[in-house]
């Protein structure tokens, strides 16, 4: 079930937005003179990659823990109920 969830299209085009506008920003925040100049070296570009990778995975995480905790409470509230 996790991994429908991580790769499910509602996920994934959130995380994928929030990981461009938040990576983008930290990028230019951290190399912001390189890129400008079109001086990246390789470690940078690797650097960046990884800067717009964390708000991904943050974003998938808080996510997949939000949709669980609700299914959870309404299969609860189900019982409970039914």
């Amino acid at each position: 079930m996790i991994y429908k969830l991580v790769f499910s299209k509602q996920v994934v085009t959130t995380a994928l937005k929030l990981s461009i506008i938040v990576g983008t920003i930290l990028a230019f925040i951290n190399h912001g003179e390189s890129i400008i100049g079109n001086t990246l070296s390789n470690k940078q570009v690797i650097q960046i990659l990884i800067t717009y990778f964390v708000p991904y995975a943050v974003s998938t995480y808080s996510s997949v823990k939000a949709i669980t905790a609700n299914t959870k409470k309404i299969e609860k509230t189900r019982k409970v109920g039914g």
